[in-house]
């Protein structure tokens, strides 16, 4: 499924959609990260774009968790109930839709991935989340979502490249670590019971996509950055969220088409005792 590069969406355009007759639907991915414990609902409450709704990466952008760990930190959702609650915030066939996060758009870049996958077209990601729609002056309401009219959207997932750990192991193609350097080298694992990276990755940081506010680099730079990137390579990071960051980061670029998502990524591929490599 081709991806236009036209992913992004500033806070000016926003602003300027949100006042016509049929505004989009804005799906807020707000959470604290990987490591915190809660959700981002509470700050959510504290302030969110108007008419915004709150989604939950850890319950409903992620499936539960398996006792042996096969699947990675945060599996993919069961179409059926993602579906089920894009229909309860409102998503319908015909909507148009905007989603964003606190600000490094890697919630967001998850929720863009499986909405992109699932055959929602024209998904778009707020450049610099909620951060950057405070920072531009935009109106911020407080509380609960607002109440919305059920969707009817149909979702067919299956549109972009996705890969096991059987097919990384057997890949032709360069597979990419896109964590931390020092996570790739193994110096360092805050999250994951052993470090280290799969051996024959290389490594292409996801903040180096990014400026020091959480916007994205230039496109130009980034398909810079992403030179080596051909079709048939795979990205994965600690548990899938950040390499769909990553994808949407080339897709700015140009440079996404043919790239493939490890979704249990570095969390699945150690679940399987499988080899592992450091330095």
């Amino acid at each position: 499924m081709p991806v236009s590069p036209n992913v992004l969406i500033q806070p000016d355009e926003l602003a300027t959609l949100l006042a016509t007759e049929q505004p989009p639907v804005v799906l807020d991915a707000r959470y604290p990260g990987p490591a915190a414990t809660g959700n981002g609902l509470p700050a959510f409450r504290e302030g969110h774009i108007p008419g915004s709704q709150w989604i939950d990466v850890n319950t409903e952008l992620s499936g539960p968790t398996r006792p042996d760990g096969a699947g990675g930190r945060h599996p993919l959702p069961d179409p059926a109930a993602l579906q089920q609650t894009l229909r309860r915030l409102g998503v319908r066939q015909d909507s148009r839709v905007v989603v964003l996060d606190g600000g490094n758009a890697m919630a967001a870049g998850r929720l863009w991935w499986l909405l992109t996958d699932a055959g929602v077209s024209g998904v778009r990601v707020l450049d610099g989340g909620f951060a950057a729609w405070q920072g531009n002056g935009g109106v911020v309401a407080t509380g609960d979502p607002d109440p919305v009219r059920e969707g009817d959207v149909e979702l067919r997932p299956g549109q972009l490249p996705v890969v096991d750990a059987d097919q990384v192991a057997a890949a032709t193609g360069q597979v990419w670590d896109v964590r931390a350097a020092e996570r790739y080298r193994g110096e360092s694992e805050p999250i994951d019971p052993v470090a280290g990276h799969i051996p024959g990755a290389g490594n292409l940081p996801s903040t180096e996509a990014q400026q020091p506010d959480g916007r994205f680099r230039d496109p130009a730079e980034l398909a810079e950055f992403y030179a080596e990137v051909r079709p048939g390579d795979i990205v994965y990071c600690g548990s899938g969220i950040t390499a769909a960051q990553t994808l949407l980061a080339l897709t700015a670029a140009g440079r996404a088409d043919g790239v493939a998502l490890y979704p249990g990524s570095w969390s699945d591929w150690i679940a399987g005792d499988r080899e592992v490599a450091t330095g």
